[in-house]
């Protein structure tokens, strides 16, 4: 016959498990902070997320450059003649040939990427440099982007960059 006994708590008993439980929380304590540090900062999260663009306070003819993701993001009013001529523009001779239609949403609004495509440098699109073909002009190297952003002439190899955006109303771009 088997005698059963009952250990009665110690006072050691009850120090273990008092030691124990400060022990984990000052681990916890202590990784809780290196283990945070390593998200990302509130700028880096906010500098991602998607923008808003009024484009009531841009009149036609005019370009908005609005930051993103840390680069300028070029809205521009284009007027019938900048639409008309970068439609009939000849893609044979183009460095990246692509139809306007294909880089616009709405013929009267263009948003590209602000950046050079040759050396990341920011192309000048203010009336008087804008270049031979009204777009933009890159006074490092001598790049020449036509008013659909598509390189005409000069050593970038590529059109400047679409974002991905959508209209959420008639007066109200969202880029991101």
């Amino acid at each position: 016959m088997a005698i059963a006994t009952t250990a009665e708590p110690t006072r050691r008993d009850m120090l273990f498990i008092a030691t124990g439980a400060a022990a984990a929380v000052a681990v916890s304590s202590v990784a809780w902070p290196l283990i945070s540090q390593m998200n990302p900062d509130a700028s880096t999260i906010a500098a991602g997320a998607p923008i808003d663009v009024d484009l009531k306070a841009i009149p036609e003819g005019g370009i908005v450059t609005v930051k993103w993701r840390g680069k300028p993001i070029f809205v521009r009013h284009r007027t019938k003649k900048e639409i008309d001529e970068a439609a009939k523009a000849p893609l044979a001779g183009m460095p990246d040939p692509q139809a306007d239609s294909a880089r616009v949403q709405k013929p009267e609004w263009l948003v590209v990427i602000g950046v050079c495509t040759h050396l990341g440098c920011i192309p000048l699109g203010t009336a008087g440099s804008r270049g031979e073909y009204d777009g933009w002009f890159c006074p490092c190297h001598g790049s020449v982007y036509d008013t659909s952003g598509r390189i005409r002439k000069g050593p970038a190899p590529k059109n400047l960059e679409v974002p991905a955006y959508a209209f959420a109303t008639d007066t109200k771009l969202t880029i991101g």
